[in-house]
């Protein structure tokens, strides 16, 4: 699990223009902390130092330490609203947690032994069907990533959800819907399948004149 420390302050004044007023002029993303036992608070971060964690994968499924005024709290990051054509995050909202506080999440997925697995020898291209997972983990386990083994997988073969190893107390929540879900597969690209189909036909006209 990353240690992740975010620093932010407490900030009285609500509402859209308040809102915009931090961006703008501050540099400051508001964003509302909530769960727990206690009450929902209202606070800013500074936006570059934000954008900064979030270029690490692992900052979307981890505990961070949220410092808030000297004071640190357990939280993970629930939700965050980009502005459609800028890069700037508009608000962050972020979740209490202790270590046993189940949560869910979505963890990224690290595939591995891509190059050397027997369906890419034999010509095939990995095909990622899916880059992240819905798991379901005390935050005290919640894995930075989930590694993706491509080893074994033949050519047209698939890899799923039942097939990768999770971490100790990680569940699925597809597989726990019965939703086996292909991870990924690896297929010969649609140009040399269509060559060979074209080979092959060749062949046989060639073989029809013959008679």
């Amino acid at each position: 699990m990353s240690d992740f420390t975010v620093i932010a302050k407490l900030r009285s004044d609500e509402g859209k223009g308040a809102s915009r007023r931090l961006r703008r002029l501050e540099g400051l993303v508001p964003a509302v902390v909530y769960g727990g036992k206690a009450d929902p608070v209202s606070i800013s971060l500074v936006h570059k130092d934000l954008v900064k964690q979030l270029e690490n994968d692992a900052f979307y499924a981890s505990v961070i330490n949220l410092d808030i005024d000297g004071k640190t709290e357990t939280v993970i990051l629930r939700d965050l609203q980009r502005h459609p054509a800028k890069a700037v995050i508009l608000h962050a909202d972020f979740q209490r947690v202790s270590a046993n506080t189940k949560v869910h999440v979505k963890v990224p997925l690290h595939f591995i032994n891509e190059d050397v697995c027997a369906g890419v020898k034999a010509g095939g291209v990995v095909q990622h069907t899916l880059t992240e997972l819905d798991v379901v983990a005390p935050a005290s386990k919640l894995p930075e990533f989930i590694e993706v083994d491509m080893a074994g997988v033949e050519l047209d073969g698939n890899l799923h959800i039942s097939d990768l190893k999770l971490p100790e107390g990680v569940e699925s929540t597809d597989l726990s819907h019965d939703h086996d879900l292909v991870v990924a597969s690896i297929h010969k690209p649609r140009a040399a399948v269509e060559a060979e189909a074209e080979g092959e036909e060749a062949a046989e006209g060639e073989e029809g004149g013959e008679e």
